[in-house]
């Protein structure tokens, strides 16, 4: 069995993140969502192939030719003209049955596991609340598909497509036929419905996980998921007298707690980190590698990337700080509304609600703020920008792309 996994779009609704690296590289738990993917289909895939295009280079230096002894194979998808495209570039490269998902949500491998196990070309599906938003099935009582439809008007299903697939050879001379899309692309979601029309298609009800990242802040909801997963807390870094940890907190090797310092779990900490003294770690909070967490900062349900620093009396509530952001001291992100209304945040252009009644900052690599720095909630700084002394950030700070 192989497993195309697709990593080439550029993915906008997530910037500021995004416009440093393709997004399978974002880290969940400090680990790219891709390792989870792979780790994921490990125990029955013979061989990956991922379809790579928007910053490649970093996703071929992070993984190189082979993940634990099983090999990755690169397909270039130069431009990004539809999952059905990016599938059909890897006609040379399978045989057989063969699976194929999206590179940037993360999927039980359970689930993952009977999708391969399936003798019928088949798709997982989940219940959703809200059907609007997802391509939607409508199947019979054997679960074979009647139709697919993307982001319906007139709502007749809640059985969302979540973007994973068991297909046989049969897809490909569908997908050489499907026409454009209205944008341009080749859809596997319609050459999915030629396929039922002409082969029969069936869905498989996802009976795990299934954690999409669509926005920045559905890091935060996968990172919390993960967390809670953790069984037991693990120690391998040096947690001084006089500090305090309490809860399932994985600490790793080359990382000094020094005094004073207090970290409450589910909470990860990578390596070679500095925290406190006399600081406050609390729930769902995942610190990257080579961190600085110091004297009276605050960080609660956030993502640190590599090389963040909260130095100084800095508070960080549910925010993200992407990797080298270095915060001045007093620099602190709101993350409630006066009004108590969900959180919006501004993604192309457009002000979108988050549903998420505590949202903070989403900071991209190389931010510096200066000192007493305040932050609105929701609110994003691009890349390499900064804030003055005493600035108050009430929209997003927009740099170079």
């Amino acid at each position: 069995m192989r497993a195309i996994i697709l990593c080439a779009g550029k993915s906008t609704r997530t910037y500021p993140l995004t416009l440093t690296r393709p997004k399978p590289l974002l880290p969940i738990l400090n680990h790219p969502i891709i390792e989870w993917q792979l780790d994921a289909l490990y125990s029955f895939v013979e061989e990956f192939i991922l379809v790579v295009g928007y910053r490649q280079e970093m996703i071929r230096q992070r993984l190189g030719t082979d993940w634990k002894g099983k090999k990755i194979t690169y397909v270039v998808q130069e431009e990004q003209r539809g999952t059905g495209h990016a599938i059909l570039m890897c006609e040379k490269e399978v045989r057989g049955n063969f699976m194929a998902m999206n590179g940037d949500d993360l999927f039980d491998p359970d689930d993952l596991k009977n999708l391969a196990q399936q003798q019928r070309p088949s798709a997982l599906v989940k219940e959703v609340a809200n059907p609007k938003d997802y391509g939607i099935y409508e199947i019979d009582d054997d679960n074979k598909v009647k139709r697919l439809v993307e982001k319906p008007k007139i709502i007749f299903s809640n059985m969302a497509n979540i973007g994973a697939y068991l297909f046989t050879p049969d897809i490909f001379p569908i997908l050489h036929a499907t026409p454009l899309s209205e944008r341009g692309e080749i859809e596997v979601t319609s050459a999915i419905q030629s396929m039922a029309e002409k082969h029969g298609f069936w869905v498989l009800p996802s009976a795990g996980y299934w954690l999409p990242i669509g926005y920045p802040w559905d890091l935060l909801r996968a990172n919390a998921f993960l967390l809670d997963q953790m069984e037991e807390p693990k120690i391998l870094g040096t947690v001084m007298t006089g500090a305090w940890v309490e809860g399932k907190v994985f600490i790793d090797e080359g990382t000094i707690v020094r005094p004073g310092s207090v970290i409450e779990g589910p909470a990860y900490i990578g390596k070679n980190c500095t925290i406190g003294p006399n600081c406050w770690i609390r729930p769902y909070t995942t610190i990257g590698n080579h961190c600085r967490v110091g004297q009276a900062s605050e960080i609660k349900n956030s993502i640190l990337f590599d090389h963040a620093f909260a130095p100084h009396q800095n508070y960080v509530g549910d925010s993200i700080l992407g990797e080298g952001v270095n915060l001045g001291c007093g620099t602190v992100t709101a993350n409630v509304r006066h009004d108590g209304q969900p959180a919006k945040s501004v993604v192309n252009g457009i002000l979108i609600e988050t549903g998420l009644k505590k949202l903070g900052a989403v900071l991209g690599d190389k931010v510096h703020t200066g000192i007493l720095t305040a932050i609105y909630p929701g609110r994003k700084m691009w890349p390499n920008t900064f804030t003055r002394p005493s600035e108050v950030v009430d929209r997003d700070i927009i740099g170079e792309e």
